[in-house]
């Protein structure tokens, strides 16, 4: 009876590892594919040899990708998702920004969320089998990812660089004019809550190469109040420390999802000059995703950049028309040198085309009307210039 007992007992652990090993490989994957669908035809969105012509003649940069969020390794073209960097050279990209990750409440919603909600990205972190360092501390969370991007640049530079200065930047932009199609990657966070609320934090995740912070996420965190939080705060004491030391260090300030009140307060800031990463225009979209249009407006003013997103709950619509009719709204709301793009590609969004198919929105910009240098500055001419005078 007990070797009896003893064989079920092994049987039953068995079975689990079996489990445990079936999530890790087919969950995290499985759960990709349905987050992060692509909404564009079998045959592809038409493109004409002109807008081709005229993609492969751009300097094309995007300011939010959530690809380091899934545990892919970005060298190898992947089957599902919007990013990686096959993709990327295949687009024409030649810089693209790679936020971390680290804190999702479950049943988020656009409206209001609870800071101590539970997470989302705990379980997919431990199903992904990720160092358990990274499971339960949010500023480990981020390393962990920050080293995965830097791992594949140090196993292919020639098809990925880290940026982390202007001089990057520029050394980037003259090997790409010179034939190469090297991606330089820009790390930002995506909300500021993996400094856990010790300053001293920020240091540390500079040193590891993050040049960009999104201030809040969907929930209000130790900066201030988020855009999808429950007290529509502005900045915290903290908060205003923060980005203190950011501007101190000539770090970008990002404040999509961030509530009106701290966009306000951030740009009353002397020498503030943030950016919004992705968005859509809520004059052409009136969802709860998108800022006003003179918040929106004013982070222009302020010297800003506003990066247009691709999915449907911010452009109202699954085609690049739509992205390329909010494109020509943002111009005609703030003019033409402050729009630029900002997919949010990996970010449990759907997109009508992937990284590998940004031609389409080409295209979308001339059948709307926008000239060559509308376009150029639009794709990526206006993040260029900002990076160039802010980094």
């Amino acid at each position: 009876m007990i070797r009896v007992i003893r064989r079920i007992f092994l049987w039953l652990v068995a079975l689990a590892l079996l489990a445990a090993i079936g999530i890790a490989v087919w969950g995290p994957a499985f759960v990709e594919r349905r987050l992060n669908p692509v909404t564009m035809p079998d045959a592809g969105w038409p493109v004409s040899p002109k807008a081709q012509a005229l993609h492969d003649r751009l300097v094309i940069g995007d300011w939010h990708s959530d690809a380091l969020m899934w545990d892919r390794d970005l060298l190898d073209r992947a089957d599902r998702g919007h990013t990686d960097i096959p993709r990327l050279i295949q687009g024409n990209v030649a810089v693209q920004v790679f936020t971390t990750v680290t804190k999702s409440p479950r049943g988020q919603t656009y409206g209001q969320n609870a800071t101590d909600a539970p997470d989302n990205i705990t379980p997919l972190f431990i199903g992904q089998l990720r160092p358990p360092s990274s499971w339960f501390s949010l500023k480990e969370r981020a390393l962990v990812q920050a080293k995965a991007l830097q791992h594949a640049a140090d196993r292919a530079p020639d098809q990925l660089v880290l940026i982390r200065s202007a001089e990057d930047l520029q050394a980037l932009l003259a090997a790409r004019q010179s034939g190469a199609k090297t991606v330089g990657a820009i790390l930002g966070t995506e909300g500021g809550h993996p400094l856990e609320g010790q300053i001293g934090n920020l240091q540390v995740l500079y040193g590891a190469g993050f040049r960009l912070i999104g201030l809040t996420h969907f929930f209000d965190n130790e900066l201030g109040g988020s855009l999808h939080g429950q007290a529509g705060t502005g900045l915290s004491d903290f908060g205003r420390e923060v980005v203190a030391q950011m501007l101190e260090r000539r770090m970008i300030i990002d404040l999509a999802h961030a509530s009106p009140q701290m966009v306000r307060d951030v740009l009353a800031i002397p020498g503030t000059r943030p950016i919004l990463s992705h968005t859509g225009i809520h004059g052409r979209c009136a969802t709860t995703r998108n800022l006003p249009d003179d918040l929106v407006k004013a982070i222009a003013q302020k010297g800003g950049v506003i990066g247009i997103g691709y999915w449907a709950d911010v452009v109202c619509g699954k085609s690049p028309t739509a992205i390329a009719e909010t494109i020509k709204a943002a111009i005609a709301l703030m003019g033409e040198n402050n729009v630029s793009l900002g997919s949010d590609y990996d970010g449990s969004v759907d997109a009508p085309f992937d990284a590998a198919h940004l031609a389409a929105l080409t295209q979308a910009l001339l059948d709307q009307g926008l000239t060559e240098t509308q376009i150029a500055k639009v794709m990526g001419g206006n993040m260029m210039r900002y990076l160039a005078e802010t980094l």
